[in-house]
């Protein structure tokens, strides 16, 4: 009955149009009167612990980095260097929006003009930024660990074969599906010109290798790359693109903090949620419904991730991320499935 309570008033406040933030405190609320608790206390405490975590203090720089490229001209010379500027974008950002209105801003008119179908191509750049959240660094990613208590570091590196793949999977795909298409092929570069556009992209294709060699060899924790790659990303749009003037700053910074708002909104209104689930045994309830499945480790992950499948077809990345993982992970350990492993995989999803 507490699964059905849960689910019922988190869907029902949704559909009534509620924002999901307002719903997971509302879902919250429901539950406590539910199960008797009435001190409105716990809800200000639990969306306190909730955003209180040093690993998420990631989120806002990733974010600031983010507007610092597109506005510095990092991103635009990534993407004039190669088609995987998809594969390249997201071990940047770590964010699936920012990279795909970069790409699409700047490679959606070059397609249209070379004759392929705009919805097609649309549908290629959207692919393309979800790779953002599974090549390092991803802040779903940091999401997961923080809430599933994994290691970020691990989950990191465990995405970057994953996301390269996903990239090739897509170009094999993109390769067969424009075979209709009336193409107008650009006019094959120089080597001078390629190796013109590669010295001017040279600058932002450091930085994965930076973040990535750092993580992995234990240089730096992972909050740390976001802020070495705000200001990375800062110097070079202001110092050596110069495509940064110092009266942009204002704004670049408001709209990182504003998306920033939206997600940490979003953190602490699931840690009301998280509590909650914890509090009413709904991951005992889950496992006890799965039972059947708990001798046999894969059949339980292609359950899980078809439920994961289902859910992501309703509810946005983050929200997914926060709800399901508090409510997973108990059944993941109790299965013995490897949560690192499980979470590229939730990730992907």
């Amino acid at each position: 009955m507490t699964i059905l309570v849960f689910i019922g008033s988190l869907l029902g406040l949704m559909a009534l149009g509620m924002p999901v933030a307002f719903a997971l405190i509302g879902c919250g609320i429901a539950m406590m009167f539910y199960m008797g608790v009435t001190d409105p206390q716990i809800v200000i405490q639990n969306m306190w612990d909730g955003a209180n975590s040093f690993p998420l203090l990631a989120v806002p720089f990733f974010m600031l980095a983010g507007e610092f490229m597109n506005a510095g001209g990092m991103t635009r010379r990534i993407i004039l260097m190669a088609v995987v500027a998809a594969v390249i974008m997201a071990s940047l950002s770590g964010s699936a929006v920012a990279d795909t209105a970069a790409l699409a801003a700047v490679l959606i008119p070059m397609m249209r003009k070379a004759g392929y179908d705009v919805n097609r191509s649309c549908g290629l750049i959207a692919c393309g930024g979800i790779i953002a959240p599974v090549i390092p660094p991803s802040i779903g990613m940091i999401l997961f660990g923080v809430t599933g208590g994994v290691s970020i570091t691990k989950l990191f590196i465990a995405g970057i074969v994953p996301g390269i793949l996903m990239g090739v999977a897509i170009m094999i795909a993109w390769r067969w599906s424009i075979g209709r298409d009336k193409v107008t092929a650009e006019p094959k570069r120089s080597t001078a010109e390629r190796l013109a556009a590669t010295r001017q992209a040279l600058w932002a294709l450091v930085l994965p290798v930076v973040i990535i060699g750092g993580l992995k060899f234990g240089l730096f924790t992972p909050t740390e790359p976001a802020v070495i790659a705000a200001v990375y990303s800062l110097f070079v749009g202001l110092v050596v693109y110069r495509e940064i003037k110092p009266k942009q700053l204002f704004h670049l910074f408001y709209r990182a903090a504003e998306t920033t708002a939206v997600i940490m909104f979003l953190v602490s209104a699931a840690g009301v949620s998280a509590w909650l689930i914890t509090t009413a045994n709904i991951p005992q309830q889950l496992a006890e419904l799965v039972q059947p499945l708990m001798g046999n480790k894969m059949l339980l992950t292609f359950a899980l991730m078809g439920l994961v499948l289902v859910v992501g077809s309703a509810l946005d990345f983050t929200p997914t991320v926060l709800i399901m993982t508090p409510v997973l992970m108990p059944v993941l350990k109790q299965a013995g499935i490897d949560p690192v492993y499980f979470g590229v995989l939730f990730i992907m999803n």
